[in-house]
């Protein structure tokens, strides 16, 4: 089972979802070989209900995930933390959807909730937990306490920092995993959907519950696929975006 644990299922944070453009995405994804992804949009985008409700109407939800033409979508969210820096969790419906509502009072930048009072919240829910692009620049979390992030199920090896980065970057973060005893996923960082494939995780067996998810990546049964296009994908991603972007006024 191939799948991406980093993908955003709109534009941009004040841009609107849509059914067609989701499908755009599954299409997308289907194209460069993905049975599942995660869609972790941000806690603080516009309208995070509406992707449920709309998803809710379009497809069936069997076991913790949407089958959408094929696809096996897993819900999710990224969210900010005071410290500076993202976390993703992938969850069922019900429980990302409460998790979002718990935070509806963090979603300013100097409302962000801690990192510990993130983590307290999440024990209260089955939840897979990784640390978002944790080597970025500007949303490093390496300089958070190690027995919080030792908390979290993985780290996130980001198609958008090895574009920027280099695959040194891969290294480093590889250590610093082992560091932490953490594993590592791959995540596309998907916004535009050209990103699609650029990385993903190519699971020994399959995966349906938020629990098999995790018992896959912590008895690391699984490799992660970096496409030799990554560059061309991102940088075409990336572009493109900038300009739909413009166009949309978002």
């Amino acid at each position: 089972m191939n799948i991406d644990f980093h993908t955003h299922g709109k534009l941009s944070k004040k841009a609107e979802f849509t059914l067609e453009g989701f499908q755009e995405h599954i299409q997308m994804a289907k194209e460069n070989r993905l049975d599942a992804i995660a869609l972790t949009e941000h806690f603080n985008t516009t309208n995070f209900e509406v992707i449920y409700d709309t998803l809710d109407q379009h497809y069936p939800y069997i076991e913790d995930y949407y089958l959408v033409e094929g696809v096996k979508v897993f819900p999710g969210i990224e969210v900010d933390i005071s410290e500076v820096g993202h976390i993703l969790l992938i969850g069922t419906r019900a429980d990302i959807l409460d998790i979002n509502e718990k935070l509806s009072v963090h979603r300013l930048k100097e409302n962000f909730i801690s990192f510990a009072s993130l983590l307290e919240l999440a024990d209260q829910y089955e939840l897979l937990k990784i640390g978002a692009h944790p080597f970025r620049e500007s949303k490093k979390l390496a300089h958070l306490p190690k027995e919080q992030l030792m908390q979290l199920d993985a780290l996130d090896l980001n198609a958008t920092d090895l574009y920027h980065q280099g695959l040194k970057m891969k290294d480093e973060l590889f250590q610093y995993a082992y560091s932490l005893e953490l594993p590592v996923v791959g995540g596309s960082d998907t916004h535009q959907c050209l990103q699609f494939g650029s990385i993903y995780n190519e699971f020994k067996e399959e995966a349906n519950t938020i629990a098999q998810l995790k018992e896959v990546i912590a008895r690391k049964i699984y490799d992660i696929e970096i496409s030799p296009c990554l560059q061309v994908k991102v940088q075409g991603a990336r572009m493109l975006k900038k300009k739909m972007k413009a166009a949309m006024a978002v």
